[in-house]
């Protein structure tokens, strides 16, 4: 009698042995991580991204950066917020937001908070910092994310010196500095390389958040017989867009495919995927490959081009404009991205420096 009661309390505890190690295994559907003693999950990792004053529906370059986060979120499984900046005097603000809520990476939107990107990666050297659109800053805990956008320009202005009925286009700039000066050098060689009589109008509105700025522009060039006009305005854009609807011309958007703004007025866009650039630097920080310093990404390695959506553009321009590419790619055509360059070919036509 004792040796069976042995053998049924030894099959009991053998029962519930194996009850509690069931327990630790996920269940089906269940998402685990493989994460290490001391290591983060990768759901533990916050990133922070902060907008200039388009904001994080400029149609622009803030939103495809935040576009480009939430593809984080989404297939690298982080926590991603964003904070719009209305004015210059939220950059800090917002920034020391992030700083204080011990974010892993703070991303500014744009040149115009590199002051305060400086003032706080200094403050705050633990931190990782990424910037969009300078490469002014050398700190150690600061990556530079910059573009070859006068790439992208001369395709698009390839595009409107071929598509022009009355060769006259304009180009409508946000604000004039060394970076946005890029996409006006790149659209007029464009121009000029497809179209040597077209000329180009060019009008420099001093916002990019100025949608009212960015219509009377347009419209000033169409009175003078624009049929093409290109905007790099961030959310002044939308103005443009606007004018260049109602009036039944041509425009071409700038750093996102803006085609579903107008997709019967927008021609083409020139990307700038800045998405892509903030999707590898959240993915850098967590498999720890972070580094600093400054990241160019051009079209070679598709972090320029012109948008995918391709409904108004002829195959035949289509072909051209793919030969052009490789081209530049190949190094057979020489794209300017500053001054002296472009007046070494094109003579002083730039009037926006």
């Amino acid at each position: 009698m004792k040796k069976r009661l042995l053998a049924i309390a030894m099959a009991t505890l053998m029962g519930l042995s194996l009850v509690a190690c069931s327990s630790d295994k996920p269940k089906t559907g269940e998402k685990t991580e493989n994460v290490g003693e001391g290591e983060k999950a990768s759901t533990d990792y916050k990133i922070g991204m902060v907008t200039d004053v388009g904001g994080v529906n400029d149609g622009s370059f803030n939103q495809s950066a935040w576009e480009g986060l939430q593809r984080a979120q989404k297939e690298l499984g982080v926590q991603a917020k964003y904070l719009e900046s209305k004015t210059d005097a939220d950059y800090i603000p917002n920034i020391e937001q992030f700083v204080d809520d011990d974010y892993d990476l703070i991303i500014c939107i744009g040149y115009q908070l590199a002051d305060a990107l400086k003032e706080e990666a200094a403050k705050n050297p633990d931190k990782k910092f990424a910037i969009v659109d300078d490469q002014s800053i050398e700190f150690d805990n600061v990556a530079c994310l910059m573009f070859e956008q006068a790439q992208a320009s001369y395709l698009v202005g390839y595009i409107a010196g071929k598509t022009t009925q009355t060769n006259n286009v304009g180009f409508v700039l946000g604000m004039a500095t060394s970076t946005m000066n890029e996409f006006g050098y790149g659209y007029i060689s464009g121009v000029k390389d497809a179209n040597a009589d077209a000329n180009v109008l060019q009008a420099n509105i001093n916002s990019f958040a100025d949608a009212s700025a960015g219509k009377t522009a347009t419209n000033n060039m169409i009175a003078n017989n624009a049929d093409v006009v290109f905007h790099a305005a961030g959310g002044s854009g939308h103005g443009v867009i606007e004018a260049a609807r109602e009036a039944k011309i041509w425009a071409i958007g700038v750093d996102s495919d803006q085609s579903k703004d107008a997709p019967e007025t927008i021609l083409t866009s020139a990307m700038k995927r800045v998405d892509n650039a903030v999707f590898d630097e959240t993915k850098a920080v967590l498999d720890g490959t972070y580094k600093s310093g400054v990241k160019t990404y051009s079209l070679s390695d598709g972090g320029v081009d012109i948008a995918p959506t391709t409904t108004n553009l002829p195959e035949e321009l289509l072909k051209e404009v793919e030969d052009v590419k490789a081209k530049i790619i190949a190094g057979e055509v020489k794209v300017p991205n500053n001054k002296a360059d472009f007046e070494a070919k094109y003579g002083d036509i730039y009037d926006l420096d």
